[in-house]
């Protein structure tokens, strides 16, 4: 599991571009038949992608945890941005569709993943945070899910949003995450941007295709930075950093937030006109 460790605000106004890549952006997270685990001190975040193909793979708890079994103080949300799959854990199998999700509660066992097609795998990503108690384990069906309509074609902001774990929905400690997608014509998957100062938030973009690009914005309100990203790839947004991204084509991305308070609208809006 490679480590990312936190940054103070000030430091990364000096960062060059690969270095702002070296500490916020994770890329290589989903190679065919492969693990990739990250782990970030803000909020003692855990995040990863699992790509199973003919065989499938079992997740384990790696070193750096210092427990038998991953959630065995940790609860697990994972949402599949590939072709059909399944999670088994325990007796009890789980299939996941694309986009469906599975939240695991503190204390389940290891869980083992599956393609259905190992030509078209399932491509499973996780983000994972500490727990103080058990909630139950729940299979998350994406087309069950009720889409709240957010932004305008106007502002170049219309997306659907996609509550996954959350008060009210899927019970946890601390996990919160969903996934969003941007509307055709639309480019901005946040705006105006926010900070979130009391809770960290993750980012994995799905999309857009082959060449495409996110233009992820980050840093403080006054000394904004950005990151070019791709598909497939994470970005740590601690709670000090404004985050808003506008791609050059189709795409979706999967948010995931862990902290103090569970609630989706705490936030602190940053006006554009603040914007430096």
């Amino acid at each position: 599991m490679k480590h990312y460790y936190d940054v103070h605000p000030d430091d990364t106004i000096a960062l060059s571009s690969s270095q702002l890549r070296e500490r916020f952006l994770i890329t290589d997270l989903f190679g065919a038949g492969q693990i990739a685990l990250a782990g970030w001190d803000v909020d003692r975040t855990v995040l990863g992608g699992i790509v199973p193909t003919a065989d499938p793979l079992p997740l384990e708890a790696p070193a750096a945890l210092g427990c038998a079994g991953f959630c065995d103080r940790r609860e697990l949300g994972i949402i599949n941005l590939g072709g059909a799959g399944a999670v088994k854990v325990g007796n009890a199998t789980y299939q996941l569709d694309p986009h469906d999700g599975l939240y695991l509660g503190r204390g389940e066992a290891d869980p083992v993943f599956h393609s259905a097609d190992a030509a078209d795998p399932a491509r499973f990503y996780l983000l994972s945070y500490p727990a103080h108690c058990t909630h139950p384990t729940r299979h998350i069906v994406f087309a069950d899910l009720a889409g709240v309509e957010l932004g305008a074609a106007e502002t170049a902001n219309a997306r659907s949003l996609y509550k996954y774990i959350a008060p009210g929905l899927v019970e946890s400690c601390q996990l919160v995450m969903g996934y969003t997608v941007i509307k055709p014509g639309s480019v901005w998957n946040t705006l105006p941007p926010h900070t979130h100062p009391r809770r960290s938030e993750v980012y994995c973009y799905d999309g857009p295709e082959g060449d495409g690009v996110i233009m992820h914005l980050m840093g403080r309100p006054d000394a904004t930075r950005h990151l070019v990203v791709r598909s497939g790839e994470a970005v740590l947004s601690p709670p000090w950093s404004i985050h808003a991204g506008a791609g050059s084509a189709a795409y979706g991305f999967v948010w995931g937030m862990g902290g103090e308070n569970q609630d989706f609208a705490d936030m602190d809006p940053t006006p554009l006109a603040a914007l430096q």
